[in-house]
């Protein structure tokens, strides 16, 4: 079709909406689409265009907090408790360094969670929901906010409730019960 002299594409009707659900309901998230061989990256995924973002927002930096010496100092174990509360009333999540938690450790874990995720998606599929209710304590889903966010990122989340009471070993993946 041209106009004036320009030629114009024609796009089909984008329903958001329709198409979050439809990738919501495959419960097989991020991963689902890359094992499925997808080769174009769905419309829910596409960033909005440079002129809709904000580019005077500052840099921002991941807050992090240091635990050295925590144990034998009260007054700077008060003062990491408030750093603390104060990265999660702002930022809802944190680094920690020197927590003393040793590496193999921390590299067990990882590979328990790649592990989760390479299984196939019908046994994924067994731990993927929304409910946030704090009644589920092994959650598996695409962007939690998938239907708030205005953009979709493009990742898949695995997470665990592990206070006040853990999950029991038969409660978590079998690729995540290492440490039970």
């Amino acid at each position: 079709m041209a106009l004036n002299g320009t030629s114009t594409s024609i796009q089909p009707a984008y329903d958001r909406k329709a198409e979050l659900q439809a990738f919501d309901e495959t419960k097989t998230g991020v991963k689902g689409l890359v094992d499925s061989g997808v080769t174009e990256v769905p419309r829910i995924f596409h960033l909005p265009s440079p002129e809709d973002l904000n580019s005077q927002q500052p840099k921002l930096t991941l807050p992090t907090i240091d635990l050295q010496g925590i144990d034998n100092n009260p007054i700077r174990r008060k003062e990491v408790i408030e750093q603390v509360k104060d990265a999660l009333e702002s930022w809802g999540f944190f680094q920690l360094v020197n927590h003393g938690i040793p590496n193999n450790i921390l590299e067990e874990m990882i590979k328990g969670v790649m592990d989760f995720y390479e299984q196939e998606s019908e046994v994924k599929k067994k731990w993927y929901t929304r409910d946030m209710s704090g009644k589920t304590r092994v959650i598996y889903n695409s962007n939690f906010d998938l239907y708030a966010a205005p953009v979709t990122n493009w990742r898949d989340t695995f997470y665990c409730t592990m206070v006040p009471n853990p999950p029991e070993p038969h409660e978590l993946p079998p690729p995540c019960r290492l440490y039970f």
